[in-house]
This record gives C-alpha cells, structure tokens and sequence, in this order.
C-alpha cells in the first residue's frame, strides 16, 4: 500500500469513529419524544388490547403490608382499629385492638410496622411458585390504602425497604419474574389516603360508625390520625389536596420509572383523583413503556376511565355474558380477607378453575389474590389451591393460553349469583352440566370446557356447533380420540372412561379441516 493510499485509509477511519462517537452521543442525549398527549383523545390511540394479554389468561397477586400482622378481619383493618362503636363490617376490630396491642394512644397503627418482618419472603421462591400455578403475569399491592409503600421509594417515607421487612418487595419480584419472562403489574389503592374530613365533624370518628367513607383513616383530633408531624402525616394522609396529589402521582411515576410494570392497576376512588393527574398518570406510564419497547395497560373499575384508554376490571366475579372487550377480574383465593387473617378458609380448586373458565369464555381476564403472612410465609392451604390450578393448566395448556372466545361463551344450569360489585360471582356452583367454549387462535380448533366430569362412556350432546368440516374430536390432556356424529349444529360424542377425562373440567378439542 503506498504512503498516499494509507493516509486516505487514516483519515477515512478517524472520520469514522468522530461519526460514530457523535451519534452515541446524541443518542444517549437525545430527549425520546413523548407519544402520547395528557389528553384522552390521544391516551386512547394505545393499543389497549395487546396480544400478550389475550393470551396471558392468569395472573396473581397479593395484599401484604403492616395490615398483615394483627391477621384479624381483613385488609382494612387500619380503617377500623380507629372506629369504635361500628355494628356493621370492621366492627370487632376496634375492641380487639385495645384488648391485644392497647389503647390508641399507645399503640397505633405505625406501630406494627416493625413487627411486619418479611423474614421468610423469597422473591426467587414466590416468582416459581406464581409461574408453576399457571400465571402469565403477576406483581404485589404496590400500595394498599394505608399508604405504606412495599418497594424503596425515595418518595414516600413509609415503604419496605427502608423499615419494616427492609427489603424491596416489588422491586425484588419484578425482577425474578422478569428473568421468567412473566409479565409484571404494580397495584395502586392509595386515592382514599388523603384526609378529607378534617372540618366535617359529622364525619369524624367517635361522631359516626361510618367516619369519611372517602378518607382510610378516620379523623379526629385525638388520634395520631390529625397529626401535623412531617413524615407521620404521609403515612395518615393528613395534608393539603395540591401536596397530596402531587404525591399519589409522584408515587405511580416512580414505580413505572425504576421498575418497568407492564400494567398498572388501579382500586375503586380512582374517580376523586382531578382528571388532570389521572391524565398525567396515565401519559406517563405509556410514554415511559413504550419507550422501553413495552406495550402497557392500565386498568380501573367502575367508571373511573374512559373505556376506550383502559382495561375494566370487576371485583370477585364477572360478566354475564360474551363482552366485545377484554377485560379483568379481580378475585380471592380465600374466602374473606384479601390480606392474611388467622382462620382464613380457602376455595376448592375446582371452584376458582371452573369459575376461570367461565370468565375466559367471555373475553375476561384473571387476577388472582393470595395473602401471605407478616412473616412472609405463604400457607401450605393456599399453595395447595395453586398447585391444583398449575396442574390442571399445565395439562390442558392448549385450551388455555393463546386462545379466543367463541362465537357464544356457552350454556349450562348453574344458578346465577349476582355480585355486590355488578354481574355475577366468582363462586357461581358449576358442575359437568355447564359447558364453555374457546377457539385457537387460527381457528382450526374448537374447544368444549364440560365444567366437571361428563358421565364415562355416555353420549353427550353439544350445541352451538356451527363448523361442519370436522376432521377429529379428542380429549385434551389425555389425547384419547373420541367417536362423534353430527346433526345441525348439535355436535353428539360419545365419552371415555373417567381416568382419561378430568374431574375438575374435562375439555374436548374439536380439530376442523
């Protein structure tokens, strides 16, 4: 190579690296854009519906924090311990917590703080144990009403890892879960925190059974619930609304910038938050997701979005018919207490699967919540009714993930219940004389949940089968090739014996040419 040759290779090669040094530099600077407006005419350009949650079917959550440590009556326990005379819900507490923790003015509800000890938490542990059971997704109460925070917030005084089980819960678990692929989603229950009670005497507990339904904490000046103390006041909420809302949002930014969940989800009372912090929330968490290359969702209850920006989800039950939407239910493992309580009774696995089933079949979506002890220890009872759901899912994984609803949910003659929070129950009684359908996603099969087990070797008749190119019917799980004629749309096969079908739900693959 002669000496005019190597100098233009030289100077072709700095050239180069000033080029590429440059352009990181200006990728490492530049400020992402965001694309989507504090509006709901712009947060509703999301793809609301993303393929990972149609497919996901399941996820679990848990409520866990200081309210876990008297385990008495239920996760609202803070509200109560500050109610006396209540005859209603919550009306024991107060009397229990001056006979076993003492009077209000000596033990209050930051007292069990420390005592909510975590000792046995084991994010690596709970993340196996969570994607064994069958869950696509799952993540913690990131933040009950209480306003105790379970991941190291830099903002809110009053979290897990700075007192308490001195661990960062959320932050520990995401990250197992992320290293399963699972999906994570961070709770949010905090709008009720603020006091807004102060001036309403009529409202003030001691004055009523019912003290400020929008406000956990009762008020009144005697409680440590008045206090004006600089960090006491954060946890109890008592503080100007301008400085409260700036802190619930401040809260939700932090747990979407350092943790990336995929879904934030949001508690009833999302509605007395002013529509401009629920825009900026919202705005927030997409922009920063899909800059990560995630595809978000928020979801909420009742009204308190608009449709066409989130995910609806209805507590302890469901819809009653096919929705046109996707949408989430939230519901217990136990019967009761969402939090841990001493004496907890816990559904029949059979139950919550077949009841799952039934909201698969309407497009719905899965939540659902255990409840570890202070200790960090999660019942063998509860692990139990996981282990149940994990296997039968396992076993019948084709009918279950990456699956769609049917042209009708299906039939049968269990008796509806409805629930206290509109359509119907997640206990509704299902037997094998109840039927539910899905399809594959490319539609070459079609899938018959019996919720139960159909009577062994026996013709059973089933309805609404329009396809009449049907190549095979066969049993999932099993494999056993079943015998079958058709008439109309009534599809007739004839049954197996009972140890190749399941006694919790049998389905029946239905394979089109």
């Amino acid at each position: 190579m002669n000496r005019r040759v190597k100098q233009i290779v030289l100077i072709t090669c700095i050239s180069l690296v000033v080029i590429s040094c440059k352009n990181r530099s200006q990728s490492k600077n530049e400020k992402i854009e965001p694309k989507f407006d504090e509006t709901w005419e712009s947060l509703a350009t999301i793809e609301r519906e993303p393929e990972w949650f149609k497919d996901a079917k399941l996820g679990i959550y848990f409520h866990w924090g200081p309210y876990s440590v008297p385990a008495y009556d239920n996760e609202w326990y803070p509200r109560w311990m500050y109610t006396p005379g209540r005859k209603d819900w919550g009306g024991t507490v107060y009397e229990f917590h001056k006979k076993n923790f003492g009077p209000l003015n000596e033990f209050n509800y930051h007292d069990f703080i420390p005592m909510f000890t975590a000792e046995y938490f084991d994010a690596a542990e709970w993340a196996d144990l969570f994607q064994k059971s069958g869950a696509r997704f799952a993540g913690p109460v990131a933040q009950h009403h209480d306003g105790f925070a379970m991941w190291g917030s830099k903002i809110n005084p009053w979290n897990a890892k700075d007192m308490g089980p001195k661990k960062d819960v959320l932050g520990e678990l995401f990250a197992e879960l992320k290293k399963r692929d699972m999906k994570t989603i961070a709770t949010f229950h905090h709008e009720r925190l603020l006091q807004r009670y102060a001036n309403d005497t009529a409202q003030w507990a001691q004055n009523s059974s019912n003290p400020g339904w929008d406000s956990h904490f009762p008020y009144h000046p005697d409680y440590i619930t008045s206090t004006t103390d600089p960090k006491l006041r954060l946890l109890y909420g008592n503080m100007p609304e301008d400085e409260f809302y700036d802190y619930w949002l401040n809260q939700i930014k932090e747990v979407v910038d350092e943790y990336a969940p995929d879904m934030i989800w949001f508690d009833s009372w999302l509605d007395i938050i002013p529509e401009n912090y629920q825009q900026k929330m919202v705005a927030h968490h997409f922009n920063t997701a899909v800059s990560r290359g995630q595809k978000p969702i928020v979801n909420y209850k009742q009204e308190d979005l608009p449709a066409n920006v989130g995910i609806l989800d209805m507590e302890q039950g469901g819809k009653t018919e096919l929705s046109e939407d996707y949408w989430l239910t939230d519901i217990t493992i136990s019967y009761g207490s969402w939090s841990y309580t001493n004496g907890q009774t816990y559904k029949n696995p059979s139950l919550v699967i077949r009841n799952m089933i039934d909201v698969w079949s309407k497009r719905g979506i899965v939540l659902l919540n255990i409840s570890p002890m202070a200790n960090g220890i999660i019942p063998d009872a509860q692990r139990e009714v996981l282990a149940a759901i994990g296997n039968w899912i396992e076993k019948h994984k084709e009918a279950v993930y990456e699956t769609r609803a049917y042209s009708t949910f299906g039939y049968g003659r269990a008796e509806f219940e409805a629930s206290q929070f509109g359509g119907q129950t997640a206990t509704m009684d299902y037997n094998h004389n109840d039927i539910r359908f899905a399809v594959s996603k490319d539609q070459k099969n079609l899938f018959v949940y019996k919720l139960g087990l159909p009577e062994p070797n026996s013709k059973v008749d089933i309805h609404h089968v329009t396809d009449s190119n049907i190549r095979r019917v066969s049993v999932v799980g099993s494999g056993v090739e079943l015998k079958w004629s058709k008439t109309g749309d009534v599809l007739t096969i004839t049954t197996t014996g009972s140890s190749e079908m399941d006694e919790l739900a049998t389905v029946f693959k239905v394979e089109f040419e």
